[in-house]
This record gives structure tokens, sequence and C-alpha cells, in this order.
């Protein structure tokens, strides 16, 4: 079949997912790796709160509405043959007329959102007994997912790069990669905290910090959630309310007495006679340390 007008011949997209399949896999065992294609079922791509709720934050953006849907069939089909998700970055193969690399660069989350963000998720008493119980509640999730104030990246903060032909900021390959990262959240959340460079444990560190720990506890909270069961649950460190003991003090120079005890082996039991020396018993004597 000839060319026209430099259109390259039609091949069906079965064909072209198995050689861009083949040709992954041997990129993958070249550079030591394992593959991780965007595989979905049917027509919807996120199911979970979180890939929906990354879904949603991309098509509420008006820079990428023109784009968006060619992506959507791109990432149902099952061209999206690799996805990587890092700090602050997406790497992808997208299987098209040719197979095209992707890269989705992210910034990372600023120390000071992050800080607000946490402070904000430990203030309410229902959602601190769910993130101390290690799970989000509605509030909870609602506040990361906060648009231009959440985990969320905005189009500022999105910089894309695909080796296609097209020159559009957003090229159908890149929208692709991105739905397939919703659809990727909805198997592995905890991948959005790696792409921002946050670590969700600590919005349960925060939550359990001494004075939201008190005020949940004196408002009635679950009595299982005691400070000393909260350490072996979440391996956690927790300041301790009750103050250490005083030291007491002793007159100057002078020294201090250490307790030791002493164990003296018993005599054996025989029968008393006259002279014999009675067992010294078991008995704590004082002495002073050296």
């Amino acid at each position: 079949m000839s060319w026209y007008r430099q259109w390259k011949p039609y091949v069906p997209v079965a064909q072209r997912r198995a050689q861009a399949a083949t040709y992954a896999a041997k990129l993958a065992k070249k550079e030591k790796r394992t593959l991780a294609p965007v595989k979905i079922e049917g027509r919807i791509i996120a199911r979970s709160f979180w890939g929906q709720a990354w879904c949603e934050n991309l098509e509420s953006y008006s820079d990428f509405a023109n784009r968006l849907p060619r992506g959507r069939t791109y990432a149902r089909n099952g061209s999206v043959i690799d996805l990587q998700i890092e700090r602050g970055k997406v790497k992808a193969l997208v299987s098209g007329s040719d197979v095209y690399r992707v890269t989705v660069a992210i910034k990372t989350l600023p120390k000071s959102l992050w800080g607000r963000i946490k402070q904000d998720c430990s203030q309410s008493i229902h959602s601190l007994i769910d993130l101390l119980q290690g799970r989000f509640d509605q509030g909870v999730m609602q506040r990361l997912s906060q648009r231009d104030d959440g985990l969320f990246p905005n189009p500022q903060e999105i910089e894309m790069d695909c080796s296609c032909p097209d020159w559009a900021g957003m090229c159908k390959h890149v929208a692709a990669v991105l739905y397939g990262v919703g659809a990727r959240l909805d198997i592995a959340p905890e991948l959005l905290f790696t792409l921002r460079h946050v670590d969700h444990l600590e919005l349960i560190t925060q939550a359990a910090s001494a004075g939201n720990l008190d005020r949940s506890l004196a408002a009635g909270a679950d009595s299982s959630l005691a400070r000393a069961d909260l350490g072996a649950m979440f391996g956690i460190e927790l300041d301790q309310s009750a103050p250490p003991p005083k030291k007491q003090s002793r007159p100057k120079g002078a020294r201090e007495v250490v307790p030791v005890e002493v164990a003296v082996k018993p005599s054996p039991m025989t029968k008393k006679t006259a002279g014999a020396k009675k067992a010294t018993p078991r008995s704590t004597i004082a002495r002073s340390p050296k």
C-alpha cells in the first residue's frame, strides 16, 4: 500500500499495540526494569476517589479542554504501554503511529502549603480519629483535593514533553498519560504523595501530636485510642502529658546510695545440729557506688 500525501498507511490499533509492546519489552530489558502498562477495563478510566479527583482536576482547566478527549481514547484502548511515577515526574511510552516517549514534569509541593494542609487535616476530631486509624475521611480527602490549594497540580506546575511531531502544548499522547496517572492512582493512591514529594504518614504524625490527641480524648473519643496503644499501632512516638518524676536532691558532697540486690546461696536442707550456722536469707543491702 503506497503512501498518499506523506501520510503513513493505516495500521490497525491492535497491530500497533502489539508492535509497541514488543519494542517496550526490549527497551525495558535493556534498561533492566519492569514495564508498568495502564490497563483500563471498560470505558471508566478511574473508579476510586483518588483517580476520579485527579481526572476531574485535569478537566476543570480550560487549558487542557481541546486535547483531553483524544487522550481518553488512547488511555482506554491500552496505548499507554508503560507508565512510571516518581518524585516530580511521570515518564511513559505511548503507542501511536510510532512509539513515543512522554515526560511530564510536575513541581513538588511547597513546604509551606504542605504545612497548611497538615494543620487543616488535624483540626477536625472526626478526621483525627480516622487519621489515627490509618484512613482518610471525606473531609480530609476534600481538603487534599482542593483546587489550587491541595495536592493536585495546576497547569502552571506542569511541563509536558513528547517525542511526537505534534507541536501543541498538550498532544493526545500526553493527555493519555495524564489520564493514565488517574487510572494508576486507583490502585496505588500513595503515588500522588510520591509525585508531589510529601509523606502521607506525616498526616498521621501531625494528627497524633499531644495537643490534638488531648482535645480528641477530652471530646469523648474512643478510649481504645489511648496513648499507650498508638505507638504500637502506628509506629510513632507520642509526647506524654505526665511530666517525668523530679529527682530528689541530696546534700552537697554526699554520695548517692544505690540499692543492690544480692542473692546468697542457701545452705543445704539438712538437720540442724548444735553449733551449726543459720543460712543467710536473700536480702537487699545498700552500698555506695565506686
